[in-house]
């Protein structure tokens, strides 16, 4: 019994000795000072064969990692050539009056999907300011205003200026431009128009061949 006891003492030191020299161990590996190297004994993916900014390359002659673009390239997705598409801002500087679109019937569905999805929340579905986030704020005793898009001036305000907004926000409003490509972005500014029109339409709007059902009804 004496002899089993004390193999289990000696079990016992030997295991907390262990554990004492891997959490010292562990400790380095987090940053404790050191002129030793890490001990990284599950290295996992952190150092992975790349090149990375400052880093000593042993490929390139001059020791760079970082290398200045070759002369002429783009990086992908990098090439925005239309300028006025991708900012809705023409080359003087001004917001652009009209989109750089066509305007067509699968534009304006999906631009309505997508400000549903994006916009409705806080704009409503009409529009007018009034989605389920701004009710929802002021049941709750917070002001959170959304701009109704049927103010009079929203209603002469260029393309540009809405493509400008949903891009990059203003007052309030977050950009959009990192959730919304920017082919769905004209889409939208397509969809408030056809919103506008529709609050602000008149006879002369419809179509000759629909007004006699209009006046029927």
């Amino acid at each position: 019994m004496k002899m089993f006891a004390k193999h289990k003492l000696s079990v016992l030191v030997l295991v907390g000795a262990w554990i004492v020299v891997m959490t010292v161990a562990g400790c380095g590996v987090r940053g404790l000072p050191s002129e030793n190297p890490p001990i990284h004994p599950n290295p996992n993916m952190d150092t992975q064969e790349k090149m990375k900014p400052f880093r000593k390359s042993e490929f390139f002659e001059d020791g760079l990692a970082m290398r200045i673009p070759v002369a002429g390239t783009v990086a992908r997705g990098g090439l925005r050539e239309n300028s006025v598409y991708y900012t809705g801002i023409s080359k003087t500087g001004d917001t652009v009056k009209v989109m750089p679109v066509d305007l067509t019937m699968e534009l304006l569905q999906r631009g309505q999907q997508r400000y549903n999805i994006y916009c409705a929340p806080c704009h409503s579905r009409v529009g007018d300011g009034k989605g389920i986030v701004v009710e929802r704020a002021t049941q709750g005793g917070y002001i959170v205003p959304a701009t109704n898009l049927h103010e009079p001036r929203l209603l002469t305000v260029p393309d540009g200026h809405l493509f400008a907004v949903a891009s990059n926000g203003i007052r309030n409003m977050a950009g959009y431009k990192h959730q919304i490509s920017v082919a769905d972005r004209w889409a939208i500014v397509a969809y408030i128009r056809a919103l506008q029109r529709a609050q602000h339409a008149s006879i002369a709007d419809v179509p000759e061949n629909v007004r006699k059902e209009l006046i029927k009804q």
